[in-house]
C-alpha cells in the first residue's frame, strides 16, 4: 500500500487520492516551506486547504457563467416561475 496515495479508512478500506503535480514560483515555495516547517503540517495539507477554500469562492460563479452562455448560444432553456411550478406540480402528481 502506498502511503501517499492511498489511506485506510476506520473500515480498512482502502480509499484512493488523487495525486497531481503543480509548478509554484520560488517565493510561494520558500513561504510553503515555512509554513509547513513552523507548523509541523505538510504541505500538501495547505496546498489541500487553499484549494478547496477557491473552489468555494469560485465554482459557483464559473457554473453559473457557464449556465449563461448555454442559456445564449440555446442550448439551455430558461423558465418562468409559473412554468417551473406548472411542471413541478405536474410530476409531483404524475
Amino acid at each position: 500500500l502506498c502511503m501517499l496515495c492511498n489511506t485506510l479508512d476506520t473500515y480498512n478500506t482502502i480509499i484512493l487520492k488523487q495525486m497531481i503535480n503543480v509548478r509554484i514560483d520560488e517565493d510561494l515555495e520558500t513561504r510553503l516551506n515555512r509554513l509547513s516547517k513552523e507548523t509541523g503540517r505538510t504541505k500538501s495539507y495547505y496546498v489541500k486547504e487553499a484549494l478547496s477554500r477557491y473552489m468555494e469562492e469560485v465554482e459557483g460563479i464559473y457554473l453559473a457563467e457557464s449556465r449563461a452562455e448555454e442559456i445564449e448560444l440555446g442550448k439551455s432553456k430558461t423558465f418562468t416561475l409559473e412554468e417551473a411550478r406548472k411542471i413541478l406540480n405536474e410530476n409531483h402528481n404524475s
